[in-house]
């Protein structure tokens, strides 16, 4: 298709022709801005040698690009109603397959074995423009699948990108932060304005990239726990961890405090103040009391 696939127009022309409705329901906002398709794309720095898996391809915006760059584009669309359209938009590229499956429920490491032909993990990168409602789920699904991806490059709400991207003692950094940074460096590629897409979202958005790590930065004895200890700190945020951490299962106000003093913090301190690092050694002291 020679139209450019991402002009307000070529859209409109497409979804008349299609007869197609976007729906609220499953968060649908397509990109009609190159320069943002571009940050996407060269963020996720996609070559030649490369498998890109993308989750929610739309009309093929981003799809399209990535498959002028990429020796193969994997794209899961949960929308039956754009597998026609993609199938139109996406004619010229013999390196494209459009899959029509809930990413939620799709095996991505058997795309990876089914579509990878031999490449290497660090070959394999993952792209989209997520719909907000189900950003932070399927993130953490792709982190705790394993999925061996060099890194995933996607458009998000900004609250949540700015929530991910956080550092200790800031207002936006949370159980989030942790649980993503446990697993990856982050980084903000672009802020979106509202007008780069159709229909307009109410919100502004972001492009964030999670470059995976291939080892983590601290070591946990047991991952469950780490995960517990930091839900339970953020549980109730404005209480010291001597009274939050009381949210860990089977855990007591002795194990608690003898983990605290163990791990060297103040009972007194918060949740927020504590880095990965100090998180990880609380929940190791945590596990070996419990």
């Amino acid at each position: 298709m020679s139209k450019k696939l991402y002009a307000p127009s070529t859209v409109k022309s497409i979804k008349d022709s299609h007869d197609f409705k976007f729906s609220k329901s499953l968060g649908q906002n397509f990109l009609v801005d190159k320069n943002i398709v571009d940050h996407i794309v060269d963020g996720a720095g996609i070559g030649p040698d490369d498998l890109a898996i993308e989750i929610g391809p739309g009309m093929g915006v981003i799809t399209s690009e990535a498959a002028q760059r990429a020796a193969k584009v994997v794209a899961v669309e949960i929308d039956k109603t754009l597998i026609p359209i993609l199938k139109e938009t996406l004619a010229e590229h013999d390196n494209v397959d459009v899959i029509n499956q809930d990413i939620l429920k799709t095996d991505v490491n058997e795309i990876i074995e089914t579509y990878g032909e031999g490449r290497t993990a660090k070959n394999i990168k993952i792209i989209g423009n997520l719909p907000y409602y189900i950003t932070t789920p399927i993130i953490m699904k792709i982190l705790e699948d394993g999925v061996p991806a060099s890194s995933i490059t996607i458009m998000m709400q900004r609250e949540v990108a700015e929530r991910i991207n956080a550092k200790p003692g800031t207002k936006d950094y949370g159980a989030l932060s942790v649980a993503v940074q446990y697993y990856c460096d982050t980084q903000i590629v672009a802020n979106v304005p509202k007008e780069a897409f159709m229909p307009q979202p109410k919100v502004g958005s972001t492009v964030l990239r999670l470059d995976i790590r291939e080892d983590r930065l601290v070591e946990l004895k047991e991952k469950d726990v780490f995960f517990q200890v930091v839900k339970a700190g953020f549980g109730q945020r404005r209480k010291t961890l001597s009274n939050s951490l009381m949210g860990v299962s089977g855990i007591t106000k002795e194990i608690v405090k003898d983990a605290l003093e163990a791990a060297g913090i103040e009972p007194g301190r918060r949740a927020e103040t504590l880095d990965l690092y100090e998180f990880a050694k609380l929940s190791n002291e945590v596990f070996d009391r419990l």
